[in-house]
C-alpha cells in the first residue's frame, strides 16, 4: 500500500466536494488501487492547516461549513499564515491540488514542481498564460502535472487528446465551453432581454455577481487557450481572439430559432488560430448544448469526427475531473 500526502489549496464549493469525495471513497482507492490518501494540510483564505500525520477531513467540513473558514478551528490545529509559496516549500506533501482561483498561481506551482510535488489543478488562467514554462519543468523532473478540470469540469476531453489519440493529427476543434452564456441564451429564446437573463443567472447562482469573464468571453477563452496547447502547441490566451455574448440581442436570438438555429458561444481551435464568438449551429448539433452541458467536436485525420459531451460546470462535476487527476499523479509515484 502506497501513502500519498496531499495539501488542499482551496476550501471552496470545489475543495469541499474534493474532502467529501477522499472520505467516501477512500476505501474503494485503497482496494482497487493501493493507494492511501493522506490531506496533510488544506488551506483557504484564512490560513493553513497542517498536521503531518493527516487532517479528519469531517472536523475541516463541520468547521468550514459553521464558521465559513478555516482559521476558527485553532481548537484542534494550529493554524499557519503560510503564503502559498511558503507552503509548498515546508509542507512535505506528494501531490499539491490547487483548486483556488489565483490568477498567479503558476508561481508556486513551478515553486513545487522544483520541489518535487506532482499538481494537480482546476485553475484556469496560470495554464492559459504559462502553459509551456509550466509543462516543460514538469517534464524535465518527470513529475505529474495534471488540469483536465480546467476544461469541461470532469469531461474527459484533456485526458482524450494528452493520452488517448497519440497516433491522430487534431485537425480542428469546435467546442461550447461555458454553460453561464449557455443559460443566458436559452432563455433569451424563451423571450428574456439579455439583462433579464442575466440577472435570473445571477439569482440562480449560475453566473457570477462580477459575470464578464463569462459574458465577455473570457473564461471560454482561457479553455480554448489550454485546448490550443494540448492539441497543438502552446500559445497564451493574449493570442486567442475573444468575443462575448454581451452585444447579442432577443432579436437575433429569436431570428436564428425561426431559421432551426441556435445562437451559442463557439470556440474554434485550429493549429495557430483559436477564436471565441457567438454563432448559429443548426438544433440539431451536437453544439447545441443547453443547461449546464459542455460539448466539443473534433476533427482528426484518423478517426474522422468524433463527439465528446458531458457536465461543464458545478463542484460535482469539476471534482471528478480533480479526484482522477489525484489518482492519476498518485498511481504515477506509486510506480516511480
Amino acid at each position: 500500500m502506497r501513502e500519498v500526502k496531499v495539501s488542499l489549496f482551496g476550501f471552496g464549493n470545489v475543495g469541499r466536494a474534493v474532502a467529501r469525495v477522499l472520505v467516501e471513497k477512500g476505501r474503494l482507492f485503497r482496494e482497487r488501487y493501493g493507494v492511501s490518501l493522506k490531506v496533510v494540510s488544506i488551506a483557504d483564505t484564512s490560513g493553513v492547516v497542517w498536521l503531518p500525520e493527516g487532517i479528519d477531513l469531517r472536523g475541516a467540513l463541520l468547521i468550514k461549513e459553521t464558521f465559513g473558514r478555516l482559521s476558527s478551528w485553532t481548537n484542534d490545529y494550529e493554524v499557519y499564515n503560510f503564503t502559498p509559496e511558503e507552503a509548498v516549500r515546508e509542507i512535505d506533501a506528494d501531490v499539491i491540488v490547487d483548486v483556488t482561483n489565483d490568477r498567479n498561481a503558476h508561481s508556486w506551482h513551478l515553486t513545487a514542481l522544483r520541489e518535487g510535488r506532482a499538481i494537480v489543478t482546476s485553475n484556469k488562467p496560470p495554464l492559459a498564460f504559462h502553459y509551456a514554462e509550466l509543462m516543460g519543468e514538469a517534464e524535465k523532473r518527470g513529475i505529474p502535472y495534471l488540469f483536465e478540470a480546467t476544461v469541461m469540469a470532469g469531461t474527459p476531453i484533456i485526458g482524450l487528446l494528452r493520452e488517448n489519440l497519440l497516433g491522430d493529427t487534431v485537425e480542428r476543434i469546435e467546442v461550447v465551453l461555458n454553460a453561464t452564456t449557455t443559460f443566458i441564451l436559452s432563455r433569451m429564446e424563451m423571450g428574456l432581454e439579455f439583462e433579464g437573463a442575466l440577472r435570473q443567472a445571477q439569482k440562480l447562482g449560475i453566473a457570477e455577481r462580477d459575470p464578464s469573464g463569462d459574458i465577455l468571453g473570457i473564461d471560454a477563452g482561457y479553455k480554448a487557450t489550454i485546448l490550443h496547447c494540448v492539441a497543438f502547441e502552446p500559445i497564451t490566451f493574449n493570442e486567442v481572439n475573444v468575443k462575448g455574448i454581451a452585444e447579442i440581442t432577443r432579436g437575433e436570438v429569436q431570428r436564428a430559432r425561426a431559421k432551426g438555429k441556435t445562437i451559442r458561444l463557439i470556440a474554434t481551435v485550429e493549429r495557430g488560430e483559436v477564436t471565441v464568438r457567438p454563432m448559429e449551429v443548426p438544433l440539431g448539433s451536437p453544439l447545441a448544448v443547453e443547461s449546464h452541458e459542455n460539448a466539443a467536436v473534433i476533427w482528426t485525420d484518423l478517426l474522422g469526427k468524433m463527439v465528446v459531451k458531458g457536465a461543464g460546470a458545478g463542484p460535482k462535476e469539476t471534482v471528478s475531473g480533480v479526484v482522477s487527476d489525484i489518482m492519476k499523479a498518485s498511481l504515477k509515484l506509486k510506480a516511480g
